[in-house]
């Protein structure tokens, strides 16, 4: 089968060749791959990835194999699916517990942006707790996760307070709830009970000061690549006895089947809509990922195979 594979060369950071079709454990499903979507961390790991590795962690597609243990989806069922990779290809295995079964409603491409940043955003918010009545101050709002956390929130009684550098985009997370949008953590106005960051470099230490005391600040990504300074001593001028989360998606117990099954409910009722900033087919895949990379795409990208 044709598949996309790290070339270790950040230039050109993938290239499609022959590699041997998937062999299947016993709980995993093959899935033919329809529509693939690339994160931004994908990038990132791109550009240290040897050469011969199998990127791809969001797909959607048609089970063409059973799991031989009888676990998942049947043949011939649509569905989406988050592996550990391997994703950018004709056909991927796919355990079992990381698949749900997609509705006609919902077309492959939407579902192909729901994975990654979908299980991002459900879990930060189930970490944070009750967001009701709460005020959320969100940094690097214009991606895939800033969409959806956007979105979940403001739906579930939070007045959030997105940070994003694009008009366009605050637009958007306007329209998705937000109560207020802002181009910078600097011009976020009040006091907030929770800070969710995800650009790490000076903006937290800034987003740690707009806390109200004994505020949570969880901490999900460093979009600047930057390290944050923090300063024990400024802490007591606001946040006092404020606690800072390293938060994953990936610290997760269980299989990933239920989340995913949520996401794919949300988006079939109109309640939860996947931001796509590109739709391409897949052999441009290697100038796609220059464009994220240089931030030219905003939103997730989707590759097609059909």
């Amino acid at each position: 089968m044709k598949a996309l594979v790290a070339t270790g060369d950040r230039a050109g950071s993938v290239r499609r060749t022959e590699v041997a079709e998937p062999v299947q454990r016993p709980d995993e499903v093959l899935v033919k791959v329809d529509a693939f979507s690339v994160n931004r961390g994908e990038i990132f790991q791109l550009e240290g990835a040897a050469g011969g590795a199998r990127p791809g962690k969001d797909v959607t597609g048609l089970v063409v194999q059973a799991a031989p243990d009888g676990s998942g989806p049947a043949v011939g069922q649509r569905v989406v699916g988050h592996p550990a990779g391997g994703g950018w290809a004709e056909f991927v295995a796919v355990p079992a517990g990381s698949l749900a079964v997609l509705p006609r409603s919902v077309p492959a491409v939407r579902a192909a942006a729901l994975p990654l940043a979908g299980l991002t955003a459900l879990r930060l918010l189930r970490t944070a707790g009750s967001v009701t009545g709460r005020r959320i101050l969100l940094t690097g709002a214009s991606g895939g996760v800033g969409h959806y956390v956007t979105e979940l929130a403001a739906a579930a009684g939070a007045s959030v307070t997105a940070v994003t550098a694009s008009a366009e985009r605050g637009e958007r997370l306007a329209e998705l709830g937000a109560a207020s949008v802002v181009r910078g953590v600097e011009e976020a106005e009040g006091v907030f009970d929770l800070v969710l960051e995800s650009t790490g470099g000076r903006n937290l230490p800034l987003a740690l000061s707009r806390l109200a005391p004994r505020g949570e600040l969880v901490w999900f990504g460093q979009a600047s690549r930057e390290p944050a300074v923090l300063d024990f001593f400024g802490f007591f001028a606001g946040p006092v006895s404020a606690t800072v989360r390293h938060f994953s998606y990936a610290d997760h117990d269980g299989p990933d089947a239920p989340d995913l099954a949520t996401l794919v409910r949300l988006v079939a009722e109109d309640r939860l809509h996947p931001e796509i900033g590109l739709t391409e087919d897949w052999l441009r895949t290697p100038e796609v990922l220059v464009d994220l990379r240089d931030r030219r795409i905003r939103g997730n990208a989707v590759l097609t195979l059909s």
